[in-house]
């Protein structure tokens, strides 16, 4: 069986965003290809969520995100 490994997982290129229940303090990571489609997803879930917007993966490094 061995151990499990304990590397992080690497992030795909994209934008991230966390999503998660108000006064909680670990949440879920989603990602979207475009930055419209990262819009749309902000606008689904601030609502009841809290939201938080991580950035721009692009090739292992998160970028910040210019008007956001």
């Amino acid at each position: 069986m061995g151990r499990p490994s304990t590397k992080p997982k690497d992030l795909r290129d994209g934008y991230y965003i966390e999503v998660k229940n108000k006064n909680q303090k670990s949440g879920i990571k989603i990602r979207r290809d475009t930055k419209s489609q990262l819009l749309m997803a902000i606008d689904e879930y601030k609502e009841n969520k809290e939201v938080v917007v991580l950035g721009k993966q692009e090739n292992g490094k998160m970028k910040d995100i210019p008007g956001l």
